[in-house]
């Protein structure tokens, strides 16, 4: 029961099995030590081979990694929790007092994030089951694009007819583009939709084809331009990076004639280009993001924010009331920051080609996290409490009582409003201020969302992951392995700057935090100094099999046994958490193969980028991964053929060790085979057997190196410099 008897708005259940896991986890822990001592008590003598001694003390060093890195990650397994939330309640109880919302849509360049796709996200969130006169939707656009500007002002006349549509019939999912490509042909089992359907079904063809017009033209025409007083604003526009600040409020929620085609008030939509300039750092998505919880405290200041990223869709209408069963919770809600929901993807293969949609974070992890005392934040598809965001620590006092945050009848003027909100936007406004520090989002990291959960915990808030039975945002995957690769970069590149500054988990949240909740974050921090210790797994020992030496215990030998055993259960138990997460045997496999091209490549590059940042030789850089891809390239991903394309030293990186595996598997067979040589089989058959392994994981990429002759194959220089890369590693070894 929550407080004066009322039944709680959400519920908490503990998953079922653990105490299997505890056995399967205890049982490897055992493995891993008899590992440690084979390698302490089989330490090559000081008088024998100097290249076994050297490569023995590399890869017991590498096994030691691998086992406090599987260590760290059982936290967050340990005992995962799930929310169930009961929105009947909610509504009984305030729907007459439901709080504002503000909701934030960042988009940064026009050309890797279509318009189009932009607006749809809006659409979806302005669609939402709540009353509409308390939502409000601001789109950040640091692109400061006038294309981006004309897209939203067409869907702001769309809006008058998709949101009535969508509430009379319940649809779903609310973004147009989604929906009709969902429900290409209309069903007859709802009489009254036919007309309605096809009429705006043809808006939207409608303003899809004047906004790709305009797009592919790549200007506004005059005509357009005398539509709204809003494009005179790039009058003043220079460039991308040097521009005022932009403010034009669409609609207005406090206008009475703000109605949609039902008479019905429609949420107030808002666009914001921050002010650019050269001499200033503008912190990237932080910035932006900082720049709307400020403009948005002026116009509307919702209690609460979602923020999302501009391609991902809101897949679920009933997601704000889902959120809010958390907040306004009698009993646990005031100690709550934020809710984060888990971020799905809706162009995602059959069997997940590049192993992209995380399946077991967010089944399996992030609901341990939430047990631990909360997850981190992703940076989408999370709702906040504002006042969270903008620095309040928790305390007894923070208990709210839910009311409108403004008198709608005393408000300024929408011009009035969008002049005094430039400065909050403007380049100077954060000079001697914490915003960036203490308020906001927090500067100075590629992954300012992870560094700012972690801040509000240790304020003492908590924090909640939800994942609803029908997901709540869709989005898009990189559709090729460069593009995979460089987000992976990125992502393991700020979480390891994460690791090695102030803000470490274990530093910062020293005594803030659970114990438990600071070893949940370590996985994620360490991604990229998993590199070191998996480049030498992957070439030590199959160059070994070239000399002969060996380095794992005799097939006869019992000290076989324990790393035969924590193989297996380890990657046994690994199918099953993924089997279990909706997954498929192959998907699963190419998760294996992600991972290992991940730690090879993305996180071998966020490393060293990291070190050298911290010497102070690179700076800070955020790169944007691209939401759109040609015909060819969406064709090939559809079939899942892996896509390679460009040269990038990520894939001479990758070919290299390819080949090199390739070369000393072929080299070692011939020993066994064709000179029948059963001794060496009996000392290097798990050298062998991990060598055989890295071939048929590379299968695609000898594919696209020898036998494609598509434009998504290796380009021929990769394939050039690897071979005589591979080839020197093993004349090397061998002489």
């Amino acid at each position: 029961m929550g407080k004066e008897g009322n039944l709680p708005l959400f519920e908490t259940k503990v998953a079922k099995g653990r105490n299997l896991f505890k056995c399967y986890a205890a049982s490897v822990f055992v493995g891993i030590i008899f590992i440690c001592v084979y390698r302490a008590i089989h330490f090559p003598a000081a008088n024998g081979q100097v290249l076994r001694r050297w490569a023995w003390i590399g890869l017991f060093l590498s096994e030691l990694w691998f086992s406090l890195y599987w260590f760290v990650s059982q936290f967050s397994r340990w005992n995962p929790i799930y929310r169930y939330t009961f929105k009947d309640r909610l509504s009984q109880r305030y729907e007459k007092v439901l709080p504002g919302v503000d909701i934030f849509v960042c988009t940064a360049d026009p050309t890797i994030e279509p318009p189009i796709m932009v607006i749809n996200t809006v659409l979806s969130v302005m669609a939402y089951n709540y009353p509409s006169h308390k939502l409000s939707v601001y789109l950040s656009d640091d692109g400061g694009s006038d294309l981006t500007f004309y897209a939203l002002l067409e869907a702001s006349r769309f809006s008058e007819l998709w949101l009535p549509f969508c509430r009379k019939f319940k649809i779903e999912p609310r973004s147009p583009a989604a929906y009709f490509s969902s429900t290409p042909q209309l069903n007859d089992c709802n009489p009254p939709m036919p007309q309605d359907w096809f009429s705006v079904k043809k808006a939207y063809e409608d303003m899809k084809n004047r906004i790709e017009t305009t797009t592919r033209l790549g200007r506004i025409s005059e005509e357009i331009r005398k539509e709204h007083k809003g494009f005179l604003e790039w009058e003043y526009v220079a460039t991308r990076q040097n521009h005022p600040s932009i403010v034009q409020i669409l609609i207005d929620g406090r206008d009475g004639k703000a109605v949609d085609v039902e008479g019905q008030p429609l949420p107030t939509l808002v666009y914001l280009a921050r002010e650019k300039r050269p001499q200033y750092h503008h912190n990237f998505k932080a910035g932006a993001m900082n720049s709307l919880i400020r403009v948005s405290s002026k116009i509307s200041n919702g209690s609460i924010i979602l923020n999302v990223d501009c391609d991902m869709y809101s897949n679920n209408s009933e997601l704000v009331r889902d959120a809010l069963c958390f907040f306004m919770d009698e009993e646990k809600g005031q100690e709550i920051a934020y809710v984060q929901f888990p971020q799905n993807y809706n162009n995602l293969t059959r069997n997940d080609l590049y192993g992209t949609d995380m399946k077991v974070i967010e089944t399996v992890e992030f609901p341990g996290m939430d047990a631990c005392g909360g997850p981190c934040y992703v940076g989408s598809g999370c709702f906040h409490r504002r006042d969270t965001l903008c620095g309040m620590k928790y305390g007894k006092e923070c208990e709210r009582v839910w009311k409108r945050e403004y008198d709608r009848e005393n408000r300024e003027s929408a011009s009035v409003l969008e002049e005094s909100c430039k400065v909050l936007a403007s380049c100077t406004y954060e000079e001697n201020t914490q915003w960036g520090k203490e308020m906001g989002l927090k500067y100075g990291c590629a992954v300012e969302d992870i560094i700012t959960g972690l801040s509000i915990q240790c304020r003492g808030w908590k924090s909640i992951y939800s994942r609803p039975d029908r997901s709540g945002f869709l989005g898009v995957v990189p559709t090729t392995l460069l593009q995979s690769l460089v987000q992976h970069k990125r992502w393991s590149e700020g979480q390891f700057q994460i690791f090695l500054s102030r803000h470490s988990p274990f530093v910062y949240g020293h005594k803030k935090i659970p114990l438990n909740l600071q070893f949940s974050y370590s996985p994620y921090s360490l991604w990229a100094s998993t590199c070191l210790a998996t480049l030498y797994y992957v070439t030590v020992p199959p160059l070994c099999l070239l000399r002969g030496v060996s380095l794992f215990p005799e097939i006869s030998c019992l000290w076989i046994l324990p790393f035969a055993y924590v193989v297996v259960a380890k990657y046994s138990y690994s199918l099953g958490e993924f089997l279990c997460s909706d997954g498929t045997i192959q998907g699963w496999w190419n998760e294996q193969r992600a991972w290992v091209y991940r730690r090879t490549t993305s996180y071998l590059f966020a490393f060293l980028d990291t070190i050298l940042q911290l010497l102070g030789f690179v700076e800070l850089s955020f790169v944007i991964t691209a939401k759109v891809s040609d015909e060819d390239v969406s064709r090939r991903y559809e079939q899942e053929v892996m896509e390679f394309g460009s040269p990038s030293p990520m894939f001479t990186i990758l070919a290299t060790l390819a080949m090199l595996n390739l070369f000393c598997f072929v080299w070692s067979v011939q020993r066994v085979v064709v000179d029948v040589q059963d001794r060496a089989l009996e000392s290097l058959a798990l050298q062998i057997i991990l060598c055989g392994v890295l071939v048929l994981i590379n299968l695609p990429l000898y594919q696209g190196l020898f036998f494609r002759k598509d434009k998504g194959a290796m380009p021929t220089s990769v394939t050039y410099k690897s071979v005589a890369l591979a080839l020197l590693a093993c004349a090397i070894a061998l002489y």
